[in-house]
């Protein structure tokens, strides 16, 4: 496996890219990109001046794909889409494209990551609640009940920055995470 950019006239790894959307969210996340018209959009949107794409590819098989967006003046970049086809997850893929993407954030002097991690099917012990009733004690002793990416995103660093209630509909919050972006060379990388 490689990781090399994701060209705007690569067709092939494009329908690929959108075809991965549609796959990797399917089942927790439906209303993401339930279709291939909504996927290509958004693979069209990630060509954005100042943004990156980096796919994760074996052969001429597009295995995952990740997406940076700068803001904050550069200083903080948001991870989207991060999306590995789920026939090859847990084999480091989402790992390789993360650490892909914290080290071309770096080289354009960002600090921080920072990645939203939706909760609309259930899937942490924020949803489904009123985080306005004691949302930071609720934040304090989240639990992950079936599966939910913030515990992968923990393993490679980001920490739970905050919560977005009801961000996706009532009892469906946006679970904020980020992450100090490490520089080659820095003591703690």
């Amino acid at each position: 496996m490689h990781i090399i950019d994701l060209q705007p006239d690569d067709w092939d790894a494009i329908h690929q890219a959108a075809a991965l959307l549609v796959a990797a969210f399917r089942e927790h996340w439906p209303t993401a990109w339930p279709d291939m018209r909504s996927a290509l959009r958004e693979v069209r949107e990630s060509f954005a001046e100042g943004r990156v794409n980096r796919i994760a590819v074996e052969g001429d098989v597009v295995l995952g794909w990740i997406g940076g967006i700068p803001g904050y003046g550069g200083n903080v970049w948001e991870v989207h889409p991060l999306a590995v086809h789920p026939d090859h997850q847990r084999r480091g893929i989402g790992r390789a494209l993360l650490a892909d993407l914290e080290a071309l954030a770096a080289e354009r002097g960002a600090l921080t990551l920072w990645v939203g991690t939706d909760d609309e099917d259930g899937m942490t012990s924020l949803a489904g609640v009123d985080l306005y009733d004691n949302l930071l004690g609720r934040l304090a002793t989240i639990r992950n009940l079936r599966g939910h990416p913030y515990e992968f995103y923990q393993k490679v660093g980001f920490v739970i920055a905050g919560v977005v209630p009801d961000a996706n509909g009532p009892g469906k919050p946006d679970i904020l995470m980020a992450k100090r972006v490490q520089r080659r060379g820095d003591a703690n990388s």
